[in-house]
């Protein structure tokens, strides 16, 4: 696998999205929560298509909406204004205040401001607010997505409140199907628990008789004040430090114990994941996970044939990249170039001319360099945008794995297929 990054005077097809993009799908994760972009419409217009379109649900993103003359004299009488609006139209529980480009070029202090409104409206019921800031020209999508667990961690938890779980879960960006399995895990050892964010509903919700003005579902405002009193706070991934994570917020100044281990995909990443649980729940791995994980180790029998010795390449989240390069190197497959950001997807592209890969594994955001080499693509976490379902493709576990690496095998087996003079229907 080579590490490298391509020096070039402007980015082409950037790799990542935009920080209150992340902010966004964190704020859609907590119960009663509508996200306001502190700038102009522009952004909230743009996250909200994204959103939409890998998720496939409604999605209400507010803005502040700036004008040519706050973007000159500032936006705080734009951003007071939109948030008397929100709380009479919506009635939320919190509002999530993201700043923008806009917003943080002109150095507007959204916390004063938030601050300053709530004075002005002592005696009337206001929700919670929280503020992050999340600039587009810093830091990535996912990085905006971190930032922001770690605000509504700080701005909310308290240690005043009763215990109301054992263990606060960090996911990362993952699937609203990886949430909800993540939640029957914790369940079958008998942990109580509290995912944020948790949009497993909110983002892939059941069909609606009516229009809800806010989404259903969501982590409660109340776990989230309680986590300072939990046991153990988990993070899934290794590219946060405990400087960077609400984890290591919580460890320092509530005394919770900070745990972390990679997202459990394949056989070594899952073991350590479910024994960290039987530690912590002193409870055994449930059957089902181990049958599950004897199902998964027989299709690597049957897979390796197929597998060994590929080469593949790999974009994405560095909680996800590291996760399925994991995972790949247990079967056999030779990862020969991978991304997290440091490059471009035209960078990525001359890469993959020159290494020829077998597959890429990503985005959809890599379906042209796939369509114009006529290499298969696997696509994996987000966004998925030319593909049904994507919100909800299961990678976590032995069971997220099981479904992960028969994918993974037949594309390898189509790109054989299709591109044999004679064709077969036996493998």
């Amino acid at each position: 696998m080579e590490k490298t990054i391509i020096d070039r005077p402007a980015t082409r097809n950037s790799c990542v999205l935009c920080a209150p993009l992340g902010a966004s799908i964190v704020f859609q994760g907590i119960e009663g929560c509508l996200p306001l972009l502190h700038g102009s419409q522009g952004c909230a217009t743009y996250i909200r298509r994204y959103l939409i379109s890998h998720f496939r649900e409604p999605v209400d993103i507010a803005s502040s909406n700036f004008s040519e003359e706050s973007a000159i004299f500032g936006g705080k009488e734009n951003l007071k204004k939109a948030l008397s609006n929100l709380i009479t139209q919506y009635q939320p529980r919190l509002i999530g205040v993201a700043s923008t480009c806009l917003s943080e070029t002109i150095g507007d202090d959204v916390r004063a401001i938030l601050k300053e409104y709530r004075k002005e409206n002592q005696g009337s019921p206001l929700p919670e607010m929280v503020n992050v800031s999340t600039p587009s020209y810093h830091g990535s999508h996912w990085d905006g997505f971190w930032k922001t667990v770690l605000a509504v961690v700080t701005q909310l938890s308290s240690q005043e409140e009763p215990v109301r779980q054992r263990l606060n879960v960090f996911p990362g960006l993952v699937s609203t199907a990886d949430l909800r399995h993540l939640r029957e895990i914790f369940t079958d050892f008998g942990i109580s628990f509290s995912i944020l964010p948790d949009y497993a509903d909110s983002l892939d919700s059941d069909a609606w008789d009516n229009y809800h003005s806010l989404h259903e579902g969501g982590t409660p405002l109340s776990e989230i004040r309680a986590m300072g009193r939990a046991e153990f706070s988990l993070d899934l991934g290794q590219a946060l430090t405990a400087e960077d994570s609400a984890s290591g917020y919580l460890a320092k100044n509530s005394g919770v114990t900070r745990l972390s281990c990679g997202w459990p995909v394949g056989i070594n990443e899952s073991d350590a994941f479910f024994r960290l649980l039987s530690r912590i729940s002193s409870q055994p791995v449930p059957e089902k996970y181990r049958q599950e994980r004897s199902r998964l180790l027989d299709a690597y029998y049957d897979g390796h044939k197929y597998m060994f010795g590929k080469r593949a390449v790999v974009y994405g989240s560095p909680e996800m990249v590291a996760a399925i390069v994991s995972m790949l190197k247990e079967i056999g497959v030779i990862p020969v170039f991978c991304s997290t950001a440091d490059t471009d997807f035209a960078g990525i592209e001359e890469r993959v001319i020159e290494l020829r890969p077998d597959f890429l594994i990503g985005s959809s955001k890599g379906y042209q360099i796939s369509r114009k080499t006529g290499i298969p693509l696997l696509r994996a976490g987000f966004p998925i945008h030319d593909r049904f379902g994507g919100q909800r493709e299961l990678l976590l576990g032995y069971r997220g794995t099981q479904r992960f690496f028969d994918h993974l095998v037949n594309v390898v087996i189509a790109g054989v297929q299709d591109s044999s003079p004679g064709g077969y229907a036996y493998v």
